[in-house]
């Protein structure tokens, strides 16, 4: 499969044979607006490839982040246990007992 460059001008005026070519011709089309890439036209079965390899990645994220959260609550056990079960107790907002109103 090769991908094609093509300015929009010339997309606008060949639009059928451009799609076609997509479509039956395997080709993925780089539209070009003032010389930069602008979008791209590529094929249904690319299309399904694409949102399949999101999926997958976001899935490897999900499984990466459970497992960084995984690794956090173990570390907090072994410091409860070292603390003897005393937690420690870190506010993250500062107080605002001494705010006048």
């Amino acid at each position: 499969m090769s991908t094609v460059n093509v300015n929009l001008t010339e997309a606008r005026r060949n639009w059928g044979e451009i799609i076609n070519r997509v479509a039956y011709g395997g080709e993925r089309i780089l539209l070009l607006s003032r010389g930069k890439p602008k979008a791209a036209i590529v094929s249904v079965a690319d299309l399904a490839i694409l949102e399949q390899l999101r999926e997958q990645h976001e899935e490897e994220e999900r499984l990466c982040q459970f497992k960084v959260l995984e690794e956090a609550r173990a570390l907090r056990e072994r410091i409860l246990q070292r603390r003897g079960s005393i937690p420690l107790i870190i506010s993250c907002c500062p107080s605002t007992d001494n705010l006048s109103v």
